[in-house]
């Protein structure tokens, strides 16, 4: 479980931003942050701060990982071959949970990190229930017999808010999941504008 206490929606309102594209955020409401002062004009932001933000809205996206977490998977991508930014985004598709909610087993990232924790995912057959664990392609993801009718499965599978990306092929009937390769930046169904150039250069700089 994430040991962030503060309540999801208020990481849409730090950012200003509808960071998973739902349509209960508070951000469709009002767009200015929270707080007294939050209807301010918003001072420019410098280069730092906008690398900061950059860093914080990616890693909030994959459910708020931990500082160190995020920083562990951001070497890993400086260590493989290619570019690094896209290599960083792979790297956070190819978490266990990331690929639970993309394939729309459950309707929130948070949800989905909870869902793997409490055993109810299996991958090749064999349970998994570390939220970080990283598929590899060809990976079959499958939830367990046991959990197969819950109902906050069958609801989140009939949300149309938003599509399973191609990279990933699922069957409901089966309530399988195929992880078929390692998407880019590009294959990736943000539903804002993610910078992995920028959180390259925060690193770069601290």
């Amino acid at each position: 479980m994430t040991k962030r206490t503060a309540a999801k929606h208020k990481i849409d309102r730090r950012m200003g931003e509808n960071i998973w594209g739902r349509p209960k955020s508070p951000v469709n409401r009002r767009e200015y942050g929270p707080g007294q002062h939050g209807q301010r004009r918003k001072a420019k932001l410098s280069d730092f701060g906008l690398q900061l933000r950059a860093k914080q809205k990616l890693k909030g996206h994959y459910g708020d990982l931990t500082e160190k977490q995020f920083r562990r998977i951001f070497s890993d991508a400086e260590r493989v071959k290619g570019d690094t930014g896209e290599n960083l985004i792979g790297l956070l598709e190819r978490r266990l949970d990331a690929v639970v909610y993309r394939a729309k087993f459950v309707a929130t990232v948070f949800a989905a990190r909870q869902f793997v924790n409490h055993g109810h995912v299996m991958v090749n057959g064999k349970k998994v229930n570390i939220p970080s664990y990283r598929v590899k392609e060809g990976d079959i993801v499958e939830v367990r017999e046991r959990s197969k009718q819950m109902a906050s499965i069958l609801e989140a599978i009939s949300l149309a808010e938003r599509d399973v990306p191609d990279y990933i092929e699922t069957d409901y009937s089966k309530m399988t999941a195929k992880f078929m390769r390692t998407p880019g930046l590009g294959d990736v169904p943000f539903s804002v504008v993610m910078e992995p150039n920028l959180v390259i250069e925060y690193y770069a700089q601290n």
